[in-house]
């Protein structure tokens, strides 16, 4: 088992939640119950469900949450390449979080494989 507040992929991502939050403050209040809440959503997933699989029993089960928190990174990818062509957002507001969340998700993966090979 691993403590989550330790890891720096937690750490990473739930300091992209606070961005994506700050960011969807803009989103027409149309979208509040849609794209809104979707984007916030898939970023939560991300550092839940770190947090869920440091706690299970093996490193194969937590690599199993690891997808699910890499497989939101990309839902949040797309979400936020999406608010660009919807003109929600600019390319200049969403590059950085997108250069964050490319960073977070090498970091995973890269994570992943090293739980993959202690196994």
């Amino acid at each position: 088992m691993h403590n989550f507040k330790e890891l720096k992929i937690w750490q990473k991502a739930k300091v992209l939640v606070k961005d994506i939050y700050v960011l969807s403050e803009v989103l027409p209040n149309a979208e509040k119950f849609s794209f809104t809440s979707q984007l916030q959503r898939a970023a939560i997933s991300i550092p839940s469900n770190i947090a869920e699989g440091s706690g299970r029993g093996t490193n194969k089960e937590f690599c199993r949450f690891l997808d699910i928190a890499i497989s939101s990174s990309y839902e949040l990818e797309s979400l936020l390449l999406i608010g660009i062509d919807l003109n929600y957002f600019t390319d200049e507001k969403v590059s950085t979080l997108l250069e964050t969340l490319h960073e977070l998700q090498k970091m995973m993966i890269g994570f992943q494989a090293k739980l993959k090979s202690d196994v």
